[in-house]
């Protein structure tokens, strides 16, 4: 049903997990897909880039071959489809403009843009939380996403077209003990979200949050079985989700058959939030 052809998408975080499985079905479904990650394969120091980021899971990654930047490019461009993929760290904000503006040179739009760069292993109750990984995890989820999409937006305004697309969890919405980090970077990305609705929708610029649950991604697998465990009994469906469950919600909101969906958060997420027993 989802027609990309003809269009350019960038993915930020898309080394793995979420947001690989995004650039993947964003090409399926026609588009160009420009993958950027802070790690990419060919980096010959990659896991002191990893350590500099002070975040575990981008350690564990670099270290045990769980990067596939440049591989889902290559798999990418095997679907006769253009793709690149490119080193960036999504809180150099220098860095970042000049990505958009060259992606945007080469390619000649950029029409979807899909925050999924971000962090989540800063866990703890409030007085175990390190005031340095909070810091982090602002600039990482919430600036960095506020970071690309002021990048992306006068491109999109010039064309009057865009796509932008976030990815939230369900923790912000319902709070998360232990999560508080988390949590709130992911409300304040709904509130970037929504203001971005409100902004760009006379230059028929949509904004939309995927609001993710349990998704069995390569990081959800290292948590211990007893939290999985109360993860799935919270869920209506009993059953974690997939990664591709949130791609396909992704393809919804960058194609056209979503032109009248704005400023929505949308939960992929098993239902939560609903009373289960």
């Amino acid at each position: 049903m989802f027609d990309l052809s003809g269009r350019v998408a960038m993915v930020t975080g898309a080394s793995r997990g979420l947001g690989r499985a995004d650039a993947l079905a964003l090409a399926a479904a026609g588009a160009d897909v420009i993958l950027t990650d802070l790690l990419v394969e060919s980096d010959p120091a990659i896991e002191e880039t990893a350590a500099r980021s002070d975040s575990v899971m981008a350690q564990v990654m670099a270290s045990q071959g769980g990067v596939h930047t440049e591989a889902t490019a290559a798999e990418i461009r095997e679907l006769g489809r253009r793709s690149v993929a490119i080193q960036l760290d999504v809180t150099d904000r220098q860095r970042v403009r000049e990505v958009f503006d060259q992606v945007v040179e080469d390619y000649g739009s950029l029409d979807i843009l899909v925050n999924s760069a971000g962090v989540s292993d800063h866990l703890g109750q409030i007085m175990d939380l390190s005031p340095e990984l909070w810091h982090r995890d602002l600039e990482v989820n919430l600036t960095g996403a506020f970071n690309c999409t002021q990048a992306a937006w006068p491109h999109m305004r010039m064309r009057n077209y865009g796509r932008l697309i976030y990815k939230s969890t369900v923790s912000a919405l319902q709070g998360g003990f232990g999560h508080a980090s988390v949590a709130t970077t992911g409300a304040g990305v709904l509130g970037l979200m929504r203001s971005m609705a409100l902004e760009g929708a006379r230059h028929r610029i949509t904004s939309n949050a995927v609001v993710a649950g349990a998704i069995e991604t390569e990081g959800f697998r290292t948590s211990p079985p007893s939290t999985v465990d109360r993860m799935v009994l919270r869920t209506a469906t009993r059953e974690l989700g997939r990664p591709e469950d949130i791609a396909a919600a992704v393809c919804y909101l960058a194609s056209t058959e979503a032109a009248y969906v704005t400023g929505v958060a949308l939960p992929v997420a098993g239902g939560p939030d609903l009373f289960t027993f």
